[in-house]
Parts: structure tokens; C-alpha cells; sequence
């Protein structure tokens, strides 16, 4: 069987829509390769994550990806020092602009730092309410339903999955690591299919001894598995500007290895085909290597 790898872009603040969201469609299209980019559509409140600092990881990680220079001072102030920017109507000709060079887009959120942050404590009427929110402005932008979404930071639970199954979503891409799968929390199985991340993202990696630049994209290919779909969360603020360069090397070594790049909607269509093969595993919260606090995922 080929290998097969797609991408899901990650656009969580003003500037990666602004300036690394045009470079990675650029990239993409010269390479070829098919992608999903999801939108952060509201205020670009980057500056208030400064509360993740009590989280275990967390000085570790900023050490290391070099914050400052990645996102931008402005990005950093956005919501504290600085107004913070409404992502949507800044920059709703740059999204449109993706959907029309063919690429697929959909929901990564109204406010990032909402959601990410918040996302466990929020009731079922306040997750609704956030998602409603981002699924308007979705809907002004593209003039139609998002079929997709994939949370900040990894952060789902039983109310954000219930708002998900009332969008009628296609499929969702919330959890890190495993196969395909419906999710079941506290009892409770989920309609709407989630495709998990399934390799280390870039800032995971990145500074880390024994992941020098040069051992990062020989790394990813040793990680892809023929036996499942490879999926791959990359940032426009990571991919698309700081790093973009590795970013290419490892588009390029992909085609060179023969990998199969595949849109994440085609692959959602082709397993949904087959709904009853696809399993129910439970949804839990734990620690992944490379990133602080606790991310979805499946239990083992």
C-alpha cells in the first residue's frame, strides 16, 4: 500500500492569515500538494496565552521555538497592550482566496485563546454559542457551511463534540494520535467522525538536542506508516513563515519518498463509505511529548 499523508493547516492569529497563510498556499500549489486550512475567525486575543505560563511544559516549550521571533511582538500584544484584531473581517479576501485556488478550508475557531484556554471550564451553552459564532462568520466569508473544524490546542470534550454532531459537520480533527474513530465520552458516542493528528508537529520538535534542523524531516519520513493515513498539523505562523523553508524540504522529500498526499475531505468520504468498519474508542485527555498541558486523544 502507498503511504498517504494530508495536511491540516492550523491559521490561529492575524499575521499567519495575513502573511504565512499566502506564502504556504504558494508552496502548496508549486509542489502540487492538497491541504485544509482552518480559520480562526474572530479576535486574535494571541497576547492573553501568557496564563498557559502555569501550565507543566510551558517554559520549556517557549525556550526553545523561539516565541517571540515565530509570532511577532504585535501578534504577542494582540488582546493586552494592543486591540485585538477580528481575524474575519481583516482578512476575508485571503480566505476566500484559498477556497478559490482549490484548497479545502473550515473551522479551527471563533477565539483561539477562548477555546484553547477556557474550552474545559465553558458550559454547553457557552461552546455553542463560540462555535455558532465562528459558523456565522464562516458562512459570511464563504457564503456556505463549514463541513470541518479542528479545535486549538487539541481542546475537546463532550459539549464541544455535541456542537459539532448539531453542525452536521462531515468530519472533525480534534485529537492527536490513532486511527479514524467515533468518539464515546462519559458513555456518550459521538455522530461525527474524527480524523486524529497523527505525527508531532513542527514546534514540537523544533530546538530540541536531539532534533537539530537537519534531523527533522528525516525524522517525519521515518514516522510514516503505510498501514493507517499519516495526518499532519502544520501553523501558518510556523510552516508558512519562521520555518518555511524546512517546510519545503519536507514537502520535497515526501515526493521524492513517493508519498501519496490526499485531502483530508476525500479521505473523511472514503471511510464514511464503510461507516460500520470504522471503530468507537473512547476520548481522554493526557500529555504528549513535546507539548504542555493535556491534548485529546484515544484511549489505547
Amino acid at each position: 500500500m502507498p503511504i498517504r499523508l494530508a495536511l491540516k493547516v492550523d491559521v490561529d492569529t492575524d499575521r499567519g492569515t495575513r502573511v504565512g497563510v499566502p506564502d504556504m498556499v504558494a508552496d502548496l500549489q508549486d509542489a502540487g500538494i492538497p491541504a485544509c486550512f482552518l480559520f480562526s475567525l474572530g479576535p486574535d486575543q494571541t497576547g492573553r496565552a501568557i496564563t498557559r505560563v502555569f501550565r507543566p511544559g510551558f517554559f520549556s516549550k517557549v525556550s526553545r521555538t523561539s516565541v517571540v521571533s515565530i509570532y511577532g511582538v504585535r501578534t504577542l500584544l494582540n488582546g493586552t497592550l494592543l486591540p485585538a484584531p477580528h481575524i474575519g473581517r481583516r482578512n476575508a479576501g485571503v480566505m476566500r482566496a484559498v477556497r478559490d485556488a482549490g484548497f479545502e478550508t473550515g473551522i479551527h475557531c471563533h477565539n483561539h485563546y477562548r477555546w484553547q484556554d477556557y474550552l474545559q471550564k465553558m458550559s454547553l451553552e457557552a461552546v455553542r454559542g463560540e462555535f455558532i459564532a465562528a459558523r456565522a462568520e464562516y458562512l459570511r466569508i464563504f457564503g456556505a457551511e463549514a463541513r470541518t473544524a479542528g479545535a486549538p490546542g487539541w481542546q475537546s470534550n463532550a459539549k464541544s463534540r455535541q456542537v459539532y454532531d448539531e453542525a452536521g459537520l462531515l468530519y472533525a480533527s480534534d485529537t492527536r494520535g490513532g486511527a479514524p474513530f467515533f468518539p464515546r465520552v462519559d458513555g456518550q458516542v459521538f455522530a461525527t467522525l474524527e480524523i486524529p493528528s497523527t505525527l508531532p508537529t513542527f514546534d514540537e520538535l523544533m530546538g530540541r538536542p536531539e532534533y537539530p534542523d537537519a534531523k527533522i524531516v528525516p525524522h517525519y519520513l521515518s514516522l510514516l506508516r503505510a498501514d493507517q493515513p499519516n495526518i499532519l498539523t502544520v501553523h501558518a505562523e510556523i510552516e508558512g513563515m519562521g520555518r518555511r523553508q524546512l517546510f519545503r524540504q519536507l514537502l520535497a522529500a515526501c515526493q521524492q519518498a513517493g508519498v501519496e498526499f490526499i485531502r483530508l475531505d476525500d479521505l473523511a468520504r472514503e471511510l464514511l463509505a464503510n461507516r460500520a468498519a470504522i471503530p468507537v474508542r473512547d476520548q481522554v485527555m493526557a500529555a504528549i511529548d513535546g507539548r504542555s498541558g493535556l491534548v485529546a486523544g484515544q484511549a489505547a
